[in-house]
């Protein structure tokens, strides 16, 4: 197991990794659109905070030796459904056919004030 950590997302806000590495695939942790630089919130509506959370993410997978291309599975952390379509439309910016596997779950609260998190696994390059 080896640790991924990267200057280009947030830090981690608990005892946990940015990402993990283990047997040729990377583990993502949840990430929200929190700017790496001065550690605020980004964006006023939820399409700006999930193209900087799929920022955040595309830097950890990078980090790691894998992209956004890599991605197998992802999970969506929404606080509104109603929020879904437009997070589904950046997302969709972001990944390309075939798109991973992936789940959606609404959820009451977040720990911190966020409309969206998304964490990822992905493979690794062999190179």
């Amino acid at each position: 197991m080896e640790e991924v950590s990267t200057d280009d997302a947030p830090p981690s806000i608990g005892p946990f990794s940015q990402g993990i590495v283990d047997d040729g695939q990377v583990f993502v942790s949840g990430q929200g659109p929190i700017d790496p630089d001065t550690g605020e919130i980004v964006g006023d509506d939820v399409r700006a905070q999930t193209r900087r959370t799929m920022e955040n993410l595309g830097a950890i997978l990078a980090a790691a030796g894998s992209s956004l291309d890599d991605v197998l599975k992802a999970q969506v952390f929404v606080r509104d459904m109603d929020d879904y379509d437009a997070v589904n439309e950046v997302y969709a910016e972001y990944l390309s056919e075939p798109y991973p596997a992936r789940s959606a779950i609404e959820v009451e609260e977040l720990p911190v004030d966020i409309d969206v998190e998304i964490e990822m696994i992905g493979r690794v390059s062999e190179d």
